[in-house]
């Protein structure tokens, strides 16, 4: 398994999610198109952004699990691995 991809039930759940932020993402283009008012776009960017953030840490909390996991079973200092899930955080954040 890829140490940047999440475990397959995982998959399934973060998949539902984007799939959640992808209606959202039609909806506020239906929002633009129909003129509605700034005060409620901003309201749904703001819950699309938080939804995003939600997939994001996620993902990086299944990747810090899984390399911790995978270190520790093979009697390696979890170093290499923490500062690595430091840098993806660092770009997600």
């Amino acid at each position: 398994m890829d140490m940047t991809e999440p475990a397959v039930n995982d998959a399934d759940a973060l998949v539902r999610r984007l799939k959640r932020i992808e209606g959202q993402a039609r909806g506020l283009q239906r929002m633009i198109e129909e003129g509605r008012g700034c005060e409620d776009i901003v309201m749904q960017l703001a819950a699309m952004r938080e939804a995003i953030n939600k997939v994001g840490m996620a993902i990086i909390g299944g990747y810090m699990e899984q390399c911790l996991r995978q270190d520790m079973a093979g009697g390696q200092s979890c170093r290499a691995s923490i500062e690595q899930a430091i840098r993806i955080f660092l770009k997600f954040s």
